[in-house]
This record gives structure tokens, sequence and C-alpha cells, in this order.
């Protein structure tokens, strides 16, 4: 196996771990908040399910972008590129990075975002549409490094 290869490998690990773990501790730390709001007012389980929730695609997208990645370098698709050079593997290591790093960061950043938003809920859930935008508003972020991370991943030439 080339040095290339595993730099790419190492890439698409990074993707789903570092962006899994931000989704992981944001769901966690969200729902400690949304359990809180239901244990007082269960009939809000829905809404704040939905705030829990947000923190958790972060990890969804350094998933695919991992996907994306084995199957251009040929391990989904059983002919690994075990030829590949360094500056290529280099190449999709650095393509998975902003999935992997913004993913980790968004991901708990959105959760604190979403238990502020859990708390309005809690006080007016009337409230639910407009304390749903500031948590989407750190999604955009995710989605922005996914999109570089997918048009870096597709675009890398291979030979």
């Amino acid at each position: 196996m080339s040095i290339g290869l595993v730099l790419a490998l190492v890439g698409a690990v990074c993707a789903t771990v570092f962006a899994g773990i931000g989704s992981a501790w944001g769901v966690g730390i969200a729902g400690q908040a949304a359990a809180g709001v239901v244990t007082e007012d269960p009939e809000q389980f829905a809404k704040v399910l939905l705030l829990q929730l947000l923190p958790g695609t972060q990890g969804i997208y350094g998933l695919l972008v991992t996907f994306i990645t084995l199957s251009r370098i040929g391990i989904l698709g059983g002919s690994p590129q075990t030829n590949m050079d360094f500056h290529t593997g280099l190449m999709f290591f650095f393509a998975c990075m902003p999935i992997a790093v913004v993913g980790l960061i968004s991901a708990y950043h959105q959760a604190k975002t979403s238990i502020a938003s859990i708390g309005i809920v809690a006080k007016r859930p009337d409230q639910f549409g407009k304390a749903m935008l500031f948590p989407a508003m750190v999604e955009t972020y995710a989605i922005l490094s996914l999109l570089t991370s997918i048009l870096a991943v597709t675009n890398i030439p291979l030979s």
C-alpha cells in the first residue's frame, strides 16, 4: 500500500471521527437540556427533540465525505489506488479536513445554541419557529464545509 493511499484513508477516517465526535457531544449536551424540559412539560417532547437532533447532522456530513472519498480512491469499488503518490494522498487528506474540523466545532456550538432554543421553548412554546432559526444558522457553516470537502474530493485528479 502506498503512502498516498494511507494519507487518503487517514483523511477519510478523520472526516467521520471528528464530525462524529462533535455530533455525539452536541446531541448529548442538548439532550440533557431537552430531558429537563420534558420532565416539566411532556407536551414539548417533539419540539425539543428536533432541537436536540440538529447537532447530529455534522456526523452524517462527515460520513458522507468518507463514503465519497472511499469511492474515489477505490476502496469501496474493490480496486484501491495502490499506486497513489504522496501528493495526491495529501490532497485527499486536506480535502477531508473542512468537514472534519468544522463538523467537530460547529456541532458543539450548534448544541449550545440548541440548548438556548430549548430554553425558549420551555418558556414560550409558541415561539418554536423562531427558536429553530438560531441553531439553523450554525448549520450553515457545517453545510459550507460539507460542500467544500465534496467539491475538493471529487475534483482531485487520479492517474
